[in-house]
């Protein structure tokens, strides 16, 4: 299933999409797409998605799941993007959180915050937990996790490495982690490590990648995060970006208002931002 919430900022409704694409309210039958919904799915059993009640028109949509306790983030996770970096791949997983404020929906504007001038794109497969996990193993880690979608950790560069201390404030600055446009469903996704990736900037290809070449699997990263925190359906996992991010160019190239960026990973739709100015 291809599971999305649909509506103004705030007041979003559930939603799933049908075999033609078409948006379906979801209303009836569940709440939201959040913690409580993705935990229990009991109620997709038989769920008759044609006879849902069509939603017209072209609806904003937002974020695909409500309610995230948790924005977990995987640094460092491909090893060409270390490299352009001038980072070396780490020996564990590097954690750090985006503020779950962050959040937003995948076609909505991007606010470049004051005094930045060195805003970033990374289009990253998002992972989102369905079932509480606490020191799970690698070859259970899968059955934890609800499922899958497209995640654009945006990122100021200059608050991340020359602001001392951790990355979190250049990671979490408001709209910095669209998130959408679904919520795919683990029985959808044969393999999420065999996923193409991709991100434009005004029509033109930065990253082109694959989520075959991560240093830490979809698996490992749950299971390894599972020995730390527990965590809680509807939090969200990002796990890491392909090269071509803007800092990896020489010289860097950063985003500025009036700038378009789409991405997408295969499977699990795209998304397109209109970067703007804060004011």
């Amino acid at each position: 299933m291809k599971l999305l919430r649909y509506g103004p900022l705030g007041s979003e409704k559930p939603g799933i999409l049908d075999k033609d694409g078409q948006i379906r309210d979801l209303s009836g039958v569940i709440a939201d797409v959040g913690g409580d919904a993705i935990s229990d799915m009991s109620w997709a059993k038989g769920l008759d998605i044609d006879g849902l009640p069509i939603v017209g028109g072209s609806p904003r949509l937002g974020a695909c799941v409500a309610g995230t306790g948790k924005f977990i983030c995987i640094g460092l996770n491909y090893a060409d993007h270390a490299a352009e970096t001038g980072a070396t791949v780490p020996p564990e997983p590097v954690i750090f959180m985006k503020a779950t404020s962050a959040i937003v929906g995948p076609n909505d504007d991007v606010i470049i915050p004051r005094g930045s001038e060195s805003t970033d794109w990374e289009v990253e497969l998002g992972v989102v937990i369905g079932k509480k996990a606490k020191y799970v193993s690698e070859a259970d880690a899968l059955e934890h996790v609800a499922g899958y979608c497209v995640i654009n950790d945006v990122s100021e560069r200059d608050f991340q490495t020359k602001r001392s201390g951790q990355w979190t404030k250049g990671k979490s600055c408001d709209t910095f982690g669209p998130t959408g446009p679904w919520l795919v469903t683990r029985d959808e996704v044969a393999d999420p490590q065999k996923l193409k990736m991709w991100l434009t900037v005004n029509g033109v290809t930065k990253q082109d990648g694959s989520t075959k070449t991560m240093v830490y699997g979809v698996a490992n990263v749950v299971s390894y995060l599972s020995q730390f925190m527990t965590l809680h359906p509807g939090d969200i996992i990002s796990t890491g970006t392909p090269p071509g991010v803007g800092m990896g160019f020489k010289p860097p190239q950063y985003l500025k208002a009036g700038d378009v960026v789409e991405l997408g990973i295969e499977g699990l739709g795209t998304q397109k931002q209109t970067f703007i100015a804060d004011v």
